[in-house]
């Protein structure tokens, strides 16, 4: 949480932290903007300080929502800068990032954080370190200061979160009504509404997309509608010019995100049309089993990856192969179990299996569980998926308000 950055800083041994660029596509930035939708802008905190904006004057006021003091970039002249470094962009950038940290009082070891291209990163903080001896530019990899404050969220955001999820569900139902809108053909084959043809899945995706739109939502990732043999490999989207049929398995899952950039949701639903064949309900049922099981056993504290050991485990009890035991099968049980959901649709924590994934559910997260089993050759794929969030007192919610029937009536 936003609350946590000085604790996190002084764990890192951090004076400062810079984070900065275009807004657009750059999560750690629409983080610390507090729902602010500026173009670009700088921001600067040292570590138990408020953070200072710098924004364009054209933006001030939308900068001003933010509740940070607003500093105009004006105010440190670079257009002169330019001017006075021959035109040369880099020169004129690490002159101008100069007269910040002077006008801030920053020094020590600073962190810098947002996306920018990495050419032109490396070349502006490898000239900005050989600039300032007062400054030590201080790089992180995975599990960053912005990232780990992110993977925890606070009320506000998992309001907006849950907002996102009402908003998804609605989608999910809408796209129901409209498949059960249409007739049936006696080879079970779904009839298009309006022309002498079958209805595809790329009329299903049409419809989604626009339902999306509709609710103000934003398509940033895609989302996967897919059904028979394709809803036996985890991430295929969906054949486009396939017929809908009574009988086969079809994954939806969605994942759109707040318009312009915000916070994401993910919820996965299978279903038949019509009827489940014998042996996808069979499916059907060790994966509802196996999420029944898995949302009994989680607890704060808790290391993530045992969750993911506790889904092979369940899966491999009941016939069905695992990457717990066959880290190459293209079948059955083959990805992990969940992930953190925020302003990125995956983001800490993961629940893979592997000696370098030490994260253990903490008050906070907002994470998915989605276990599945697929079998492509015998064309089904089961997966079901809702977000959840274990509160400050750490009890745990389900985001996700939407029933779980297989079989859809028509």
């Amino acid at each position: 949480m936003q609350r946590d950055l000085d604790q996190l800083m002084a764990d890192r041994d951090l004076d400062a932290i810079v984070v900065s660029g275009k807004t657009a596509g750059n999560p750690p930035l629409i983080y610390l903007l507090n729902g602010a939708h500026l173009t670009q802008a700088l921001v600067v905190k040292k570590r138990g300080a408020t953070p200072h904006l710098i924004a364009s004057p054209i933006e001030r006021e939308v900068a001003a929502a933010t509740g940070y003091p607003v500093i105009l970039n004006t105010r440190y002249g670079y257009r002169d800068l330019l001017g006075k470094h021959g035109g040369d962009v880099l020169a004129a950038s690490v002159a101008y990032q100069r007269a910040i940290f002077d006008d801030l009082g920053v020094t020590g070891r600073v962190g810098f954080y947002g996306y920018r291209d990495q050419g032109s990163a490396y070349a502006f903080l490898t000239a900005l370190n050989a600039a300032l001896p007062a400054i030590d530019i201080v790089g992180e990899s995975d599990a960053n200061l912005i990232e780990a404050a992110r993977a925890t969220k606070d009320a506000a955001e998992v309001a907006r979160i849950r907002d996102v999820g009402r908003r998804t569900a609605e989608v999910v139902r809408q796209t129901v009504s409209f498949l059960q809108a249409h007739t049936v053909d006696a080879d079970e084959t779904l009839r298009h509404a309006t022309e002498n043809r079958a209805l595809t899945i790329g009329d299903v995706h049409a419809h989604i997309h626009r339902l999306i739109t509709l609710q103000g939502l934003e398509d940033a990732e895609g989302f996967i509608f897919a059904a028979g043999r394709d809803a036996g490999v985890p991430h295929n989207q969906g054949t486009l010019d396939m017929p809908l049929r009574l009988g086969e398995t079809i994954i939806f899952d969605i994942y759109p995100r707040e318009s312009g950039g915000g916070y994401f949701f993910d919820m996965t639903r299978t279903f038949c049309l019509g009827y489940a064949p014998e042996a996808v309900m069979d499916l059907y049922q060790d994966v509802m089993g196996c999420v029944a099981h898995l949302k009994a056993a989680l607890q704060a504290g808790v290391e993530t990856r045992t969750y993911q050991q506790m889904t092979c485990a369940f899966f491999e009890e009941r016939g069905h192969p695992t990457i717990g035991s066959d880290p190459a099968t293209l079948e059955g049980y083959i990805h992990s179990l969940g992930h953190g959901v925020g302003l990125d649709i995956h983001e800490a924590p993961s629940f893979f299996d592997h000696v370098g994934n030490t994260a253990r559910l903490t008050p906070g997260h907002v994470f998915t569980l989605e276990p599945g089993l697929y079998y492509p050759d015998r064309g089904m794929g089961c997966r079901i998926e809702d977000t959840l969030w274990l509160d400050e007192d750490g009890n745990v919610s389900n985001l996700t308000g939407y029933p779980y029937d297989l079989v859809v009536p028509m």
